[in-house]
């Protein structure tokens, strides 16, 4: 099995859940398909499964309403019967790949959710990204999967476990392809009111972070209720400015502009020349 050249693979990793992963993926993945690619869905969480809820969701909302939304070609992964833990591992990879092989074939870019606790699926997920993002809130509690910090909240001691785990499989990509990975820190679900001394601390980390490890850092999308409410719907902000759906106050505006954003931070419209 081999992946087309010319198909982006864009992978929302976090070893730690609650950062939005999920939610992010898919506003990202509704951006694209308005922008007119053909985007590709893959899910490695088997177990929570939130991007392929939201998905279904999605399918089930067109269905009941007969409203017409844009669709991934999704795909999940599913968790291998294997009792040996290595053939289990070997059986999950070659699922992955084959399934990556396939959607390279019709897809401009697949974006790969992966679960928010360390699997060796989700190492090999890491390992095929051009483009990886790592959402987190901003408090020192997810800072801490990238790095330990001083107790005065000043100075990088050491790398964690996640930042360790992406630099091994960037050079394993680096070793396989010769290719890059762009790794992107998205400050997510920020909160309006966030104490702003926090902030700034958890800032000027990250910026140190970012010059040692190598990382683009980007603002993501706010802490809104909004969120939260589309996805029993399957729905994204930037659905709603259809206006089939419902009327758009003050924070689904904002939402959607947030979600424009972020995309072209990323980095990823640019690709609509891909094929």
């Amino acid at each position: 099995m081999t992946i087309r050249k010319g198909c982006q693979i864009v992978v929302f990793g976090n070893e730690k859940g609650g950062s939005g992963k999920s939610t992010t993926a898919m506003h990202v993945a509704v951006s694209l398909m308005k922008e007119g690619l053909q985007v590709g869905t893959v899910d490695l969480d088997a177990r929570q499964g939130t991007f392929t809820r939201f998905i279904e969701n999605r399918c089930r909302y067109v269905e009941e309403t007969g409203i017409e939304l844009t669709l991934p070609h999704h795909r999940f992964i599913e968790t291998s019967a294997e009792m040996n833990k290595e053939d289990a591992m070997e059986e999950e990879e070659a699922q992955l790949v084959e399934v990556l092989s396939e959607l390279s074939e019709m897809c401009d870019v697949i974006i790969i959710d992966s679960p928010g606790s360390a699997s060796h699926l989700s190492h090999v997920g890491h390992s095929y990204a051009h483009t990886l993002v790592t959402p987190m809130n901003d408090s020192f509690i997810d800072l801490d999967v990238l790095a330990r910090v001083s107790s005065d909240h000043k100075k990088v001691e050491h790398f964690s476990h996640y930042a360790s785990m992406v630099f091994e499989e960037r050079k394993r990509k680096a070793a396989r392809s010769g290719e890059q990975v762009d790794w992107i820190v998205l400050k997510n679900r920020l909160s309006f009111h966030k104490n702003v001394r926090n902030r700034r601390e958890v800032d000027g980390i990250l910026l140190q972070l970012s010059k040692l490890v190598g990382f683009r850092i980007v603002s993501g999308v706010g802490e809104r209720v909004i969120y939260r409410e589309l996805f029993p719907r399957g729905l994204t902000a930037l659905d709603l400015e259809a206006g089939d759906h419902e009327k758009m106050n003050m924070s689904h505006v904002a939402a959607a502009r947030e979600v424009r954003n972020l995309v072209r931070s990323i980095r990823i419209a640019k690709l609509s020349a891909a094929r």
